[in-house]
């Protein structure tokens, strides 16, 4: 009876031993930073990786690229999500503080997207005429073949790089006093969905109850949609790559992070987020 009993309390404490492995708190953490462009496939990485990989906590939130470029200089983050690419200046002060120029990795690519309300007649613009539009050269719809409404500008806040690689690749100038910032992309295609007067940009993920406008290079150039196919073959004007940067080479944990996300798994998660590939 006592060894029965014996084995009772062995079984009983190998059980609980069990459930304390499994709940056991994890032991590597990972704190990602930074664009709000690529923040909805960020926490999807992390979502599933964590699945397979509970030994490791993976904490993302945004605030645009320059909030986690600042970070990454700051020591407070680990990776920082960037919708454009580092500045001079933001690699100057990493050097001066850490002695290292940091890390780049393309992630992803993605089209900056024109969203326009679903009732506008207008359905195609090229680069110029976005460039005036947002510059308030352009302020009437009927100037480009749409209704006589005036223009409503939207678009992002200067943290983000997507306001800055829209306004150094398509604005190339000032954006107008008139055009309204908001602090997410999400918020961009709130505002254009309720107003048909309305344009706005922003990633390609996000482009959902809205018309998404063709965009052409120039006036005798077809409009061009993006899609995975115009994305990789950069036949879409506005591509871009989507990037993570750190201080150093990743190592340890976070390097088995970063080769997850650049596996077939990790990228096949691009795609369903409504990313594109890098490979």
């Amino acid at each position: 009876m006592k060894t029965l009993n014996k084995n009772k309390f062995a079984v009983i404490a190998l059980l609980l031993g069990m459930i304390g492995l499994a709940f056991a708190p994890a032991t590597d953490k990972i704190i990602v930073k930074g664009s709000d462009t690529l923040v909805i496939l960020a926490q999807r990485w992390a979502e599933v990786y964590m699945k397979s990989h509970p030994e490791t906590a993976i904490q993302v939130t945004g605030g645009g690229s320059g909030v986690g470029i600042s970070a990454l200089i700051n020591g407070a983050t680990d990776i920082a999500n960037a919708s454009r690419k580092m500045k001079p200046s933001e690699k100057d002060k990493l050097k001066e503080r850490y002695n290292t120029l940091g890390v780049e990795v393309a992630c992803a690519k993605d089209g900056i997207t024109v969203y326009l309300h679903p009732s506008n007649k207008v359905k195609e613009l090229t680069i110029k005429q976005l460039s005036d539009i947002y510059k308030g050269t352009i302020k009437n719809w009927k100037e480009v073949g749409g209704a006589d409404a005036e223009i409503k500008l939207y678009g992002r806040e200067n943290s983000s790089g997507t306001y800055v690689f829209f306004q150094e690749n398509v604005v190339k100038g000032d954006y107008a006093p008139s055009c309204q910032t908001l602090p997410g992309t999400a918020a961009v295609v709130n505002a254009v969905k309720k107003d048909p007067a309305g344009i706005g940009y922003g990633g390609a993920a996000y482009a959902e109850g809205i018309e998404i406008c063709k965009v052409k290079k120039d006036a005798n150039s077809p409009g061009v949609l993006p899609t995975a196919e115009t994305i990789k073959s950069n036949e879409y004007p506005i591509t871009r790559y989507l990037y993570m940067y750190l201080k150093n080479k990743p190592t340890g944990a976070i390097k088995q992070y970063i080769d997850w996300i650049l596996s077939p798994e990790g990228q096949k998660l691009v795609v369903e987020v409504g990313y594109f590939p890098v490979k």
